[in-house]
């Protein structure tokens, strides 16, 4: 399905849920929401399913205005963040229940479809079980399963692995991902995370507080974000940004009376003038990875271990730095501490917020 938003907002009273804006989806493609909380990612989906009406603007399915036409009378299928399933049908009764809604689909061809998509989503084992009986993650595949039976040409899911746990959320990515690849059906995923929409690749739709900031292919939104609240969002942790100033003729950022970040290549054209230079903290290192690698000083605030990283926030002045670091790194708040930089992979954006350079893809 080729669906389209023109001109579409939503507001209730003086509250702006959706600004104006208008965007053309990705027909049979993965189309990933990204934002953060409240960025009105929920509203705009409930707009492309007819569950609400907007206060302007039109929604077109294949050319066809569909604003007024209730989601009863869409060809579509959507999955919330909530395991949503009839706790007293089977695994299989709940997978069917849309098709025996619709009617007119015989029995076989049911149990056939069923079967299928039990099969890819890994539950084909549990379809005599109630929901009960079932763990987090395979409640969630049920309800997927459930979305994917009824082969609607647009597919919405609404943050779908949020409630799930690390390990069962990379899992669900990867079987997404693949399962969709060769599928016919616009899916549309809306996520917070920066990394399940490079996981999930497509196109990006960045949001922000009712706005839409900039959309396209998934990895050129990545590595070339349109403006700066752009990179904040695309980075988990959020991207370092210092003001700085380039004075005269130097190849320099001067960020503070002592520090003077040598520009990479992809920042020699531009002008004398303020800017914020961007890092992200997957590239701030504790170790050189190149003899043009910027030392930085700094005190560590806080080593945050997650998981496989550490996240080790330091300062250096008025400078706030995070470090994304591989592995396990104890280092003892009022420590000290050499956090390294390279040129070549940090972002440029002028007075205005808008990208004025960005790394070259090799760096990135």
């Amino acid at each position: 399905m080729q669906l389209q938003l023109d001109g579409i907002s939503k507001g209730l009273g003086a509250d702006i849920h959706i600004y104006p804006l208008s965007l053309s989806l990705q027909a049979g493609k993965i189309n990933v929401l990204l934002g953060q909380t409240r960025a009105g990612k929920t509203t705009l989906m409930r707009l492309m399913a007819g569950l609400d009406k907007p206060t302007g603007g039109r929604v077109l399915a294949d050319g066809v205005d569909v604003t007024g036409v209730s989601v009863r009378r869409r060809n579509l299928a959507m999955v919330y963040q909530q395991f949503v399933n009839y706790p007293a049908f089977s695994v299989f009764e709940n997978i069917a229940s849309p098709l025996r809604l619709a009617g007119k689909i015989g029995e076989q061809e049911i149990r056939s479809r069923v079967e299928a998509v039990a099969e890819k989503l890994h539950i084909a084992h549990l379809l005599k079980r109630l929901p009960g009986e079932l763990s987090g993650g395979q409640q969630q595949r049920t309800a997927m399963a459930r979305a994917l039976v009824k082969q609607a040409p647009l597919l919405l899911l609404d943050e779908p692995l949020v409630n799930l746990d690390y390990k069962l959320r990379e899992e669900l990515r990867a079987e997404l991902k693949e399962l969709f690849s060769n599928s016919n059906t616009t899916v549309v995923y809306a996520t917070t995370e920066p990394q399940e929409a490079l996981l999930l690749g497509g196109h990006t739709i960045v949001l922000d507080a009712g706005r839409l900031l900039q959309q396209g292919p998934t990895l050129e939104v990545f590595h070339h974000p349109a403006n700066q609240r752009v990179a904040e969002v695309f980075s988990d942790p959020p991207m370092n940004l210092f003001p700085s100033t380039l004075r005269g003729q130097t190849r320099e950022a001067h960020l503070a009376s002592d520090i003077a970040i040598p520009l990479g290549a992809h920042l020699h054209g531009l002008a004398k003038a303020n800017y914020t230079l961007g890092v992200r903290p997957s590239h701030v290192r504790l170790q050189p990875h190149s003899p043009v690698d910027y030392p930085l000083r700094c005190e560590v605030d806080l080593a945050e271990i997650s998981g496989s990283d550490t996240y080790l926030h330091t300062r250096h002045g008025d400078i706030n730095l995070v470090a994304q670091l591989a592995g396990v790194h104890e280092l003892a708040p009022g420590s000290n501490v050499s956090l390294y930089i390279n040129p070549a992979e940090v972002f440029a954006f002028d007075a205005q917020g808008q990208l004025a350079g960005s790394p070259q893809r090799s760096a990135a």
